[in-house]
């Protein structure tokens, strides 16, 4: 049974549409349930990138208000997703010797090599938010997960390591600070996201997590159970919305409403006798207009979307290798007719992947809109519960996350 302090886990995902906050409990059995859910408009964040402080700030403190309220908790710390164009991720290698007479690799050692791996030149605005490993390699026996009580001479590792800009993470944590919450971890969005809708079986055969948000579409590539690629695309479903404003001269709320009930990104599903009717701008009659009409709009974005994704796919050099095909998921995902033209496009299985593996309030979270929010709980929880073997807690290892680090435990300390 988990102490009190630790029953709680609460993941915070501050994106450009909405923040969210998920509260979840750790039960007796060890299962996590949802019991609280606070949801608001963001208006302080373009692109995943804070604009606004105070807006977010706002925004935080309303998201964690009504997830209090549900949960009938008190909330002290969150797990926080980052995302956004300043985001950047590279493989690496870690090279060492095995110490010791007996050759038998220590905990000490897989530190080591993983230590050898980050030690790479990054612009001093720039600070390591993961480093994930992928593989380990003892005296070149490769495809090793955890190389620990093995004997060797010589320890390497494959690693992901991702990086962020200081500055906008130093945004994010002086946001949810001053709306009263400590950072237990910043979580890349698409990591946490894969950590609620994606299958292990898929991660260990190959597939490709695309997160369509608002503002940008993010992208995961898993291969043999670990992160291989991470991109993030200027692109995202507010280029639908305004799209839809421009080629039908309607006001962007009224564009919004138009996708989220009309919108088909594939116009070969469109019953041809479906009419819409489009508000004007400038107090002017609304017209009646062939759904078809909005479906070559939202379609020719839509393959843009999906060739931007492929490119990405084929530069990293995994377009063969993704047998699991693709899990579409965010809010962006939601569109009528995405998942097919991603697999017309893609020539691979695409499905939408809505979080799994979670209790409580599933009805109410079994939605792409909170993959991330959920994978943030689910992110926490793994690590609380020792689960997982990701080596020690990477996204402390900048100096904001070192600062927050110790704000969380001398926190702990007295709630």
């Amino acid at each position: 049974m988990a102490k009190k302090k630790d029953r709680y886990i609460v993941g915070l995902d501050i994106g450009t549409q909405k923040v969210c906050a998920i509260v979840a409990e750790i039960t007796d059995e060890g299962r996590l349930d949802v019991i609280g859910i606070g949801q608001t408009e963001s208006k302080g964040v373009r692109k995943g990138v804070i604009i606004n402080l105070d807006a977010t700030i706002d925004a935080i403190k309303k998201v964690v208000e009504e997830a209090e309220l549900m949960a009938g908790v008190e909330i002290g710390s969150a797990y926080v997703s980052l995302c956004g164009t300043h985001v950047r991720g590279f493989n690496s290698r870690g090279v060492i010797a095995v110490s010791g007479k007996s050759r038998r690799i220590e905990p000490e050692d897989v530190q080591r090599s993983i230590e050898a791996a980050k030690a790479v030149s990054i612009p001093l605005d720039r600070e390591i938010l993961h480093v994930l490993p992928q593989e380990f390699v003892v005296d070149d026996q490769d495809g090793i997960p955890d190389p620990t009580g093995m004997t060797g001479t010589r320890l390497e590792v494959n690693v992901h390591v991702v990086t962020c800009s200081q500055t906008s993470a130093q945004n994010v944590i002086t946001c949810v600070n001053r709306a009263g919450l400590a950072v237990q971890d910043t979580v890349l969005a698409q990591l946490a996201a894969a950590e609620a809708c994606v299958t292990s079986d898929e991660k260990d055969l190959g597939v490709a997590l695309v997160d369509v948000g608002c503002g940008t579409t993010d992208l995961a590539i898993f291969e043999k159970g670990a992160l291989w690629h991470t991109a993030i695309l200027q692109v995202g479903g507010e280029h639908f919305t305004n799209d839809i404003a421009v080629a039908l001269r309607t006001p962007v709320s009224e564009a919004e409403k138009i996708k989220k009930k009309h919108g088909c990104a594939l116009t070969s599903m469109i019953p041809e006798e479906d009419s819409i009717e489009v508000p004007a701008v400038g107090g002017r009659r609304p017209r009646i207009m062939a759904r078809g009409v909005l479906g070559d709009v939202v379609q020719a974005r839509a393959e843009e979307i999906c060739q931007l994704v492929l490119t990405e796919i084929r530069r990293a050099g995994f377009d063969r290798s993704l047998n699991s095909g693709v899990v579409l998921t965010g809010g962006g995902s939601i569109l009528e007719g995405l998942p097919e033209i991603a697999e017309q496009i893609f020539d691979m299985p695409v499905r939408r992947g809505a979080p799994v593996g979670i209790g409580g309030l599933v009805d109410v979270v079994a939605s792409p809109v909170y993959s991330t929010a959920v994978g943030l709980v689910l992110w926490g929880y793994r690590r609380r519960m020792g689960r997982e073997l990701g080596i020690s807690r990477q996204a402390a290892t900048g100096t904001f996350g070192r600062i927050s680090g110790r704000l969380k435990n001398w926190l702990q300390d007295f709630f």
